[in-house]
C-alpha cells in the first residue's frame, strides 16, 4: 500500500484474486437474500425499459456524420450516461430499426 504526500492511499486490486468477504459482509450478505421480493427497495436502481436490448453481432459498414436535431431531455439523459453516449443513442436507434425490419417483412 502506497502513501502520497496527500496521504491518499492507492491500493491495487486483483480480479483474479479477490479478498473474501469479511464476516460482516458475509452476514449483510446472507440477510440480504434472505428477503423476499417484494421487501427490497429497488428505487436507486435505474430503470429498464421492457424492450430486451441485445449487442449487435455484427456491426455495418463505416458510420456517417450527420447533423441531428434531438430534444433537449433527451440529450441529457444521454449524455448522462457517460462516455460513447452517441455510440448508445446509435445502438437505441439500430434496435429500432431491426425491430421494424421485422414487422416489415
Amino acid at each position: 500500500m502506497k502513501t502520497s504526500a496527500r496521504n491518499t492511499v492507492k491500493r491495487t486490486l486483483d480480479p483474479n484474486n479477490p479478498q473474501p468477504p469479511t464476516l460482516k459482509e458475509r452476514a449483510e450478505l446472507e440477510a440480504i437474500a434472505a428477503l423476499p421480493d417484494e421487501r427490497i427497495d429497488y428505487t436507486d436502481a435505474p430503470h429498464l425499459p421492457d424492450a430486451a436490448w441485445v449487442k449487435v453481432s455484427e456491426l455495418p459498414g463505416a458510420k456517417q456524420q450527420i447533423t441531428l436535431r434531438i430534444d433537449a431531455d433527451v440529450l441529457d439523459f444521454f449524455r448522462h450516461t457517460g462516455r460513447r453516449y452517441q455510440t448508445r443513442i446509435n445502438a437505441v436507434l439500430r434496435s429500432y430499426v431491426e425491430a421494424h425490419k421485422a414487422h416489415t417483412k
